[in-house]
């Protein structure tokens, strides 16, 4: 989950280093440091503890040398606390070569054992540590980067991308990936390595994304990939679809405020070019074929999270559309659960980075037991989609604050997509419906847009209740999801207990929770789809409200009847049954956000929390 960054070329690399930790910062926030070349031809190296400012902090009062090639790293901390002696990067040969990791190499204590057995000395308590000494005692044997660098990762096992540069071989940058991301930015007599595109967005969008077990050598003139045995790889070139302004804040309070006002635009922008004269087709979907999605008889969606909750929503659509049995399997649980899949079964995979290891690791199962995969992603030139059989990328653009906003209600629109592409192709939903469903679903960005108006509102709410320490929300059917994930954010962002309920479960235990003055979120089903779901989400209301709880309902602007029973409520526009949710959600998010606002926390950096779950 550790962000890392890479450059050798003619500019200051500490410079381009801290602007790429920067935007890095999302991955992991315990430590940062960095490593230069200097003009000296020595190894210089600043490190510390704590957010990337205290890394800002220490080269303001004692600057490094103004090398132009480097590395920088900023953790989220696996082996050993976040200290300063743990913080990458860690050194080998005698303090000339510097190297940084993400992942966990997982045989490091053998390793270890073998070099403390040899006189090796550590400082950490990292394993990271361990590829950094074995590299530096290979470098000394062979005099060669390239070869000490590919010696030390066939040796280890586990998931890493590490970089490594040493003082003796200025302008030259090594990495190497295995279930951990890398990738490289193009520039003119520069190069960049990343563990995103963010790394290098703000000088180049020309990027390539290496394989599993591949390794890159960079120089300012040249990029060459190899597989770990040495033979070169080719790689597919790609253009970043934005630039370095999406990344930044823009005058936004917060990332997350930022990202929750582009949600019609990240729906808009996953819908653009696959709709058509009022249909849906997907051509990222032609990879499978029609005939193949045809005989499609089960779905299994693999995901974790925000990512896990919307292929929840996806899945009462999937299944009224294209009429095939969907579940959700979380994807750390699913290799581990023997599962039944089939040639006839599609494992559709969610994860906004495309990086996320446990559903990489699903999709890798899923791939292994004759299963057909896709791949709903929003990070390109991710692994994940690369290693499924066809890729469904959201164009949300990029989402820095930790907890996930408009990169949910992307995966939302994307698994209705492919709802409504596989009931075109299976021809289980009349045409007629199938253009109405289309049609609301092309409405649902100025519904967001104008239920964002509700903030100030939600914003007094969550100063109110600053001092809440539970609240509960509820939800059925497709309320149900939105519930959990309301409760997510929550506990996220504000770090009080919250737990999301069906509505339904509330007499089989959850109402013993009710207490006087509870805050209780009820996502109120509209009349118009379902009288009758509607009529027990007001018993279920009634119910909570005769026990002094405090009830909060979401219900659309012409609901009338929950008036008389709730103590708030927040008005929604009108929406079909489906999409619903997609609107539901955001007032959800804004009361997270402002309530840990209001309790004074960091709402894009959460504690202990990081985007990209890059280690099981």
């Amino acid at each position: 989950m550790c962000g890392i960054v890479g450059y050798v070329g003619n500019r200051e690399a500490v410079g381009v280093l801290l602007g790429g930790l920067k935007r890095l910062e999302y991955r992991g926030y315990d430590s940062a440091g960095v490593a230069v070349i200097g003009p000296d031809a020595a190894l210089h190296t600043a490190k510390k503890a704590g957010k990337l400012a205290m890394l800002r902090n220490e080269l303001a009062e004692h600057p490094i040398a103004a090398g132009v090639t480097g590395i920088g790293h900023t953790r989220w901390a696996t082996h050993g606390g976040p200290t300063d002696v743990n913080a990458h990067p860690h050194l080998g040969d005698e303090g000339k070569l510097a190297l940084i990791h993400n992942g966990i190499i997982e045989n490091f204590a053998d390793l270890k054992n073998e070099l403390l057995a040899q006189g090796v000395e550590f400082d950490s308590e990292t394993d990271s540590e361990v590829a950094a000494k074995l590299l530096g005692l290979e470098y000394a044997r062979t005099k060669d980067l390239r070869a000490a660098f590919r010696a030390v990762v066939g040796r280890l096992t586990g998931a890493f991308t590490l970089l490594a540069v040493h003082q003796d071989e200025p302008g030259v940058v090594v990495g190497a990936r295995r279930n951990s991301p890398l990738v490289i930015g193009l520039g003119e007599g520069e190069n960049f390595l990343g563990s995103d595109v963010a790394a290098f967005i703000e000088y180049t969008r020309q990027a390539l994304a290496i394989g599993q077990d591949q390794m890159v050598v960079i120089t300012p003139d040249s990029v060459t990939v190899t597989d770990f045995d040495g033979n070169v790889v080719e790689v597919e070139p790609f253009e970043v679809q934005w630039d370095a302004s999406a990344a930044d804040k823009g005058g936004w309070s917060s990332f997350m405020l930022k990202e929750i006002t582009e949600e019609p635009d990240a729906v808009a922008n996953t819908l653009r070019e696959r709709l058509h004269d009022g249909d849906v087709v997907v051509p990222e979907l032609e990879a499978l074929g029609d005939d193949i999605l045809a005989g499609i008889d089960r779905i299994t969606v693999v995901a974790a999270g925000t990512a896990a909750y919307a292929g929840l929503v996806g899945t009462y659509a999937i299944e009224a559309w294209a009429r095939v049995p969907v579940d959700v399997q979380l994807a750390h649980e699913f290799r581990y659960r023997d599962p039944i899949v089939t040639p006839t079964t599609l494992v559709v995979s969610i994860s906004q980075s495309g990086e996320t290891m446990d559903t990489l690791m699903a999709v890798k199962h899923a791939r292994e037991l004759g299963a057909k995969t896709v791949s709903i992603c929003n990070t390109q030139g991710a692994t994940i989609p690369r290693e499924s059989d066809a890729a469904l990328y959201t164009h949300a653009g990029p989402e820095v604050a930790v907890a996930s906003t408009k990169a949910f209600v992307a995966q939302i629109t994307a698994l209705y997509l492919l709802g409504l592409h596989l009931a075109r192709i299976k021809k289980t939903l009349p045409t007629g419906e199938r253009r109405a469903m289309v049609a609301e679903l092309e409405a649902v960005p100025a519904k967001i847009q104008k239920t964002l108006a509700v903030h100030d509102r939600v914003r007094q709410l969550a100063h109110w209740m600053a001092d809440t320490r539970s609240v509960l929300f509820l939800g059925r059917h497709v309320g149900y999801p939105i519930a959990l994930e309301g409760a997510l954010k929550l506990k996220e962002l504000a770090y009080i207990h919250a737990e999301g309920f069906a509505a339904g479960e509330l007499k089989h235990g959850p109402i013993a929770l009710i207490e006087p003055g509870l805050p209780v979120f009820v996502i109120v089903p509209s009349p118009r789809h379902s009288e009758e779901m509607h009529r027990k989400v007001i018993s279920n209301i009634q119910e909570i409200r005769a026990r002094g709880a405090r009830v909060i309902a979401l219900a659309e602007q012409a609901d009338a009847a929950v008036l008389p029973f709730a103590d708030e409520v927040i008005a929604l526009p009108l929406a079909g049954k489906f999409f619903e949710p997609l609107i539901g959600v955001i007032p959800l998010q804004i009361f997270a956000m402002e309530l840990a606002a209001a309790k004074g926390l960091d709402v894009d950096q959460p504690r202990n929390l990081a985007k990209s779950v890059t280690v099981e």
